[in-house]
């Protein structure tokens, strides 16, 4: 029996009149939407639609802004910075980044703060707002709700995974980076601990301090291992405190506030190439870096090289054409809610 597929226009609807029926504004409906399915049809299966359930709780719970806008606490034309009010991420950052590529063409290059944000969902999804009109992009995002990974050296969790994000024109297709300063995510720790697996390698730590492939010692004190693990964790440690510096330092509002409920702080960067070498020696060099990598002898076991956001890009063009393999148990996590709301429940294909 094949998995069920679904077009991507029918998820984009049930999402949409999924956070529609629970009282988001039709923008940021559309958006939340857009955003998550985008996860989906990247392979991002932790960060899509499996995240729908949980932000529809926060809006029900009140966690979740449904309406209004973000303020904004300073501009200076090239540096902006916003409180979102904790209104949805997927939204903010959306936002942000068409915001920072049209500062971008005035002054070469632009950055957008935002505290205060709901969970933005999977980085990557975003970096195609820049892009597609050939720019350099960069986000960030750390959560000073969370505190799921310990400092190197330490026990105890501080920080969260601080992934970030990056999208660098080619010739061809973009590269995309979507890294985090923690070796695995609570998303996937928390799918394993409901399906009763462990993860293939020691990448979390028990609360002794004992590395550990078992997702069910974050729920004793355990943590997530850093980027380098026990070996070289200092190299996920450094990325980590770079990330919230630049997140919540910059947009003032983070841990030292210890605010309550999902809570994230996000930084994107712009940079437009013909503000600097100009834009054609900039592909110039992008090109040429992403030949030379794919054309690297393979090591044994590899079938070739590969460049970050290449099997992304495969997938999604597979999803758009051929319909969208969710993972197993999204579409039953949010059965009970569209019954709630009254929403019809995509046919796959």
């Amino acid at each position: 029996m094949t998995d069920p597929r679904f077009s991507r226009d029918s998820l984009l609807s049930f999402a949409r009149s999924l956070f529609s029926g629970a009282g988001l504004e039709d923008d940021k409906a559309a958006a939340v939407a857009t955003y998550l399915v985008e996860a989906d049809l990247m392979g991002h299966s932790t960060h899509g639609l499996a995240l729908a359930g949980w932000y529809l709780q926060g809006i029900a719970d009140g966690v979740m802004t449904k309406t209004g806008s973000y303020e904004t606490i300073s501009d200076r034309g090239a540096s902006v910075c916003w409180n979102g009010n904790r209104l949805p991420g997927a939204w903010l950052t959306s936002e942000a980044v068409k915001l920072a590529v049209e500062r971008a063409g005035e002054f070469g290059t632009a950055t957008v703060v935002i505290g205060n944000s709901h969970h933005i969902g999977a980085l990557a999804a975003y970096l195609s707002i820049a892009t597609d009109k050939g720019l350099l992009v960069s986000i960030a995002s750390s959560s000073p709700s969370g505190a799921q990974v310990a400092p190197f050296g330490g026990t105890k969790g501080v920080y969260t995974p601080d992934p970030v994000a990056h999208g660098i024109p080619t010739p061809g297709d973009p590269i995309l980076i979507d890294i985090s300063a923690s070796i695995t995510t609570v998303n996937m720790a928390q799918r394993l601990i409901r399906e009763g697996r462990q993860y293939e390698a020691d990448w979390l730590m028990d609360a002794d301090g004992n590395p550990s492939r078992d997702p069910k010692v974050l729920e004793a004190g355990g943590t997530l291992l850093p980027t380098g693990g026990i070996d070289h964790g200092q190299k996920g440690y450094g990325m980590a405190l770079i990330a919230e510096a630049i997140t919540q330092g910059l947009a003032g509002y983070g841990r030292a506030d210890a605010p309550k409920g999902t809570n994230a702080a996000v930084t994107v960067q712009v940079w437009d190439p013909e503000a600097f070498g100009g834009s054609q020696a900039f592909l110039r060099q992008t090109g040429w870096l992403a030949d030379t990598c794919r054309a690297n002898p393979p090591r044994p076991g590899v079938s070739k090289v590969r460049l970050p956001g290449e099997a992304a890009a495969s997938r999604k063009r597979a999803a758009v054409e051929s319909g969208v393999v969710l993972y197993a148990s999204i579409m039953d996590s949010l059965l009970p809610h569209a019954e709630r709301l009254g929403v019809e429940v995509p046919k796959p294909l």
